[in-house]
C-alpha cells in the first residue's frame, strides 16, 4: 500500500494513518490526547530546547534508518549540553507514493530508540505532498531536556591545557550513508554509528571536569573543532595517529579522496574536559557500549590561537580549517 493524497487530507484516512501507524507505535497517555499541545509535566530550574529536520538519502543504511536517525539526533543534541533528554515532537512530510510499509518501519524503529533513549514522543504531525514535491520522506523533530543537577556546558568555560576526547571511531555514518546510496561495495561491514549518547554523557558529567560536549554531525570533527575556536584567541591542536579511524573507514575515504576529519558522525561526541579529568572520563566512557573506542586526541592551547592545527605521524603540522562545502550531501 502506498501514501496517497488522502493521507495529509485531515480526514478519515488521516485518522486511521494515525491510529493504525504513529499511535500503535509512538503512543502514550500525552500522544494519545491527540490534542493540539502535549501538555507534560515541567520541572523547576533551566531545561533545553532543540530542533531539527532529517532529510537523509537513503532512508535506510547500513547501521540504521531516518527514524533512527531522527531520535538519536535530537536526544544527543540535548544531551551534549548536560540535560537529560525527556520528550520528542516529530513532524512527518510524507510524498505521495510513499510506501506505507516503509512508513511503519521507520515509525517502529523510532518507538524502538526512543525508548532505549529514555524519551517520549508527545506530539506531531503529518503531512502529505504531491509526488515529486518531496523526495520520500522528511522528519522534523524538537526535543525538551532538562538539568538535574548537571551544570550547563558551555565553549566560554574552555581553558589552555584543557583536553579534547572523541568517544570513538570517526567517520562512520557519513561512510556507511555514501556506501548505501552509491552501491559501492568496500567489501567491509560499514555501519553508521548512530546512537543515543544520553545514559553515557550523564556518566560523564557525573565523572566531573567536563566544560564543553558538541555531536561532531555535518562537517566532523574538523567543523566541531572549528566552531570551538572560532572568534577566540584560543587553539587546538590534535595528534593524527591518536585520531580514532576504523581500518575499513580509513580504506574508503583513501578510495573515495575523502578526508575522515570531516566525514559526518551520529553516535559520537566530541568533550573538552579539565588536564586532570581526562583519564577519569576515559574510564568512565570506556565501560560504555557506545564509548569503548575513547581517545584523548588533543589539547587546547594558546600556540595556535584560533586554529585548529593536526600533528602528523611525520612530525610535521597543517592546519585544519572548518569545511567550505558539502562534502557528502543528505547524510542527516
Amino acid at each position: 500500500m502506498k501514501i496517497t493524497l488522502a493521507h495529509g487530507s485531515g480526514g478519515k484516512i488521516t485518522h486511521e494513518l494515525i491510529k493504525d501507524v504513529f499511535f500503535r507505535h509512538l503512543g502514550n497517555d500525552i500522544l494519545k490526547k491527540a490534542e493540539d499541545s502535549g501538555v507534560a509535566d515541567a520541572r523547576p530550574g533551566k531545561m533545553a530546547v532543540t530542533t531539527d529536520s532529517f532529510v537523509v538519502k537513503p532512508v535506510f543504511f547500513p547501521g540504521g534508518d531516518i527514524g533512527k536517525l531522527a531520535v538519536c539526533g535530537t536526544v544527543n543534541d540535548l544531551a551534549v549540553t548536560g540535560a537529560s533528554p525527556k520528550y520528542i515532537t516529530a513532524g512527518f512530510i510524507i510524498e505521495e507514493g510513499f510506501s506505507l510499509e516503509d512508513l511503519e518501519k521507520i515509525v517502529r524503529s523510532m518507538a524502538e530508540w526512543a525508548l532505549k533513549a529514555g524519551v517520549e514522543v508527545i506530539a506531531g504531525d503529518t503531512k502529505v505532498v504531491e509526488k515529486g514535491e518531496a523526495d520520500g520522506i522528511f522528519i522534523n523533530t524538537s526535543g525538551v531536556g532538562f538539568f538535574e543537577g548537571a551544570s550547563e556546558l558551555s565553549a566560554g568555560n574552555i581553558r589552555p591545557g584543557d583536553k579534547v576526547i572523541i568517544t570513538g571511531t570517526m567517520g562512520d555514518h557519513g561512510i556507511a550513508v555514501l556506501s548505501r546510496r552509491k552501491g559501492l561495495d568496500f567489501q567491509s561491514d560499514i555501519k553508521s554509528d548512530c546512537a543515543p549518547l544520553a545514559g553515557m554523557l550523564a556518566d560523564v558529567t557525573a565523572a566531573g571536569g567536563v566544560k564543553f560536549m558538541r555531536d561532531p554531525t555535518r562537517g566532523g570533527l574538523a567543523t566541531t573543532l572549528n566552531e570551538i575556536t572560532r572568534g577566540t584567541e584560543l587553539g587546538i591542536v590534535i595528534e593524527e595517529e591518536k585520531a580514532p579511524v576504523s581500518g575499513p573507514v580509513r580504506s574508503a575515504c583513501e578510495l573515495l579522496g575523502l578526508d575522515p576529519l570531516y566525514v559526518a558522525n551520529e553516535g559520537k561526541a566530541v568533550i573538552v574536559a579539565g588536564k586532570g579529568s581526562a583519564e577519569n572520563i576515559i574510564a568512565v566512557l570506556r565501560r560504555h557500549e557506545y564509548g569503548k573506542d575513547a581517545s584523548v586526541i588533543g589539547e587546547v592551547t594558546r600556540e595556535a590561537g584560533g586554529r585548529v592545527c593536526l600533528r602528523t605521524r611525520y612530525g610535521t603540522a597543517r592546519i585544519i580549517d572548518m569545511m567550505a562545502s558539502e562534502q557528502l550531501p543528505r547524510i542527516c
